[in-house]
């Protein structure tokens, strides 16, 4: 009974977000600053466990100074699992200003476009310096980025632009 206590997913692990983060996650109201919040605090694990793995070293009193590659990249997928469920219960709750959740969708899309190109790297990285772990947890990053994407796709199917979208994006073409 211990065991399936101790490797249950949902208990806590270590922290994942500063305290900086979760107050301007909690202060933030509407879903796209939610979502853009935990966005700029999933690349910057992703830059700095890459930073890491080249060799620099963390400045005194940085917030992610303790944080090992590991640490940052598991930070990275427990931040996409909240931006998930927080677009999903956005997305659920009648009344939600649908464009605000357009944005913050747009905003996932193009985040996962990039971290895409950013967890090959370090995949790439982890094999070549042999880090079992590491590369592991990158490729859970990268399954959990992928299922992201698809979900931001597929909300924003869901959600035609708005008319001054569309004539915008005529007009441009």
């Amino acid at each position: 009974m211990a065991y399936l206590f101790a490797a249950s997913p949902l208990l806590p692990g270590k922290e994942f977000l500063t305290d900086k983060e979760i107050q301007l996650i909690q202060d933030a109201q509407d879903v796209d600053l939610r979502i853009k919040i935990y966005l700029d605090a999933a690349a910057l694990r992703l830059k700095t466990a890459e930073e890491r793995l080249y060799g620099k070293e963390s400045l005194e009193g940085d917030p992610l100074e303790f944080f090992t590659p590991e640490d940052l990249l598991d930070g990275y997928y427990r931040i996409l699992r909240s931006v998930m469920f927080t677009l999903d219960e956005a997305f659920q709750k009648p009344g939600s200003d649908r464009a605000k959740l357009r944005s913050a969708l747009k905003r996932l899309k193009k985040h996962t476009e990039q971290a895409a190109k950013d967890l090959e790297v370090l995949k790439k990285l982890s094999e070549e310096r042999q880090k079992e772990e590491l590369w592991n947890l990158v490729n859970k990053a990268i399954d959990i980025n992928s299922g992201a994407y698809e979900g931001a796709e597929s909300g924003l199917s869901l959600m035609p632009a708005p008319e001054s979208e569309k004539k915008t994006k005529e007009r441009d073409r």
